[in-house]
């Protein structure tokens, strides 16, 4: 296994999410690779979590990375939220990142969460992509 590629993957997610046009649209520059101290309003993105289990083959080292962005709104209802988390699956589904440390094989969507969050007045979807490195 290597977890060498990690950081590099999550600068490089960073990176294609923060160059996104239509994502920049909906949140300008609401996107953080850690949600953000204090209290927040408005809709912002962040790079969350992240668990990774060995993908090593007899010819090299890998790793597969299972790691969530969140979508934070205070709008009313999940439409907006829905909106950003969707802007923020086209942005990483499929693709060709660079990282610069080891090789991306994949990104691909896994499986998302909405709910409500604190006490009720904000929503929260919580995304979730299986990342394929190897190093």
């Amino acid at each position: 296994m290597s977890y060498g590629p990690s950081s590099a993957l999550q600068a490089a997610i960073y990176q294609r999410l923060t160059g996104d046009a239509a994502l920049a649209a909906l949140v300008g520059g609401g996107i953080y690779d850690s949600v953000p101290p204090g209290d927040t309003t408005g809709t912002y993105v962040a790079i969350g979590a992240e668990e990774v289990r060995d993908a090593s083959t007899k010819t090299g080292r890998g790793a597969v990375h299972e790691l969530s962005v969140t979508v934070v709104t205070d709008e009313a209802g999940f439409t907006a939220a829905k909106t950003v988390a969707g802007a923020v699956s086209d942005a990483l589904t499929g693709a060709s990142l660079v990282l610069a440390r080891g090789r991306l094989v994949g990104i691909w969507f896994l499986r998302a969460v909405a709910r409500r969050d604190g006490d009720g007045t904000r929503r929260r979807i919580d995304l979730v992509f299986r990342a394929r490195t190897e190093d």
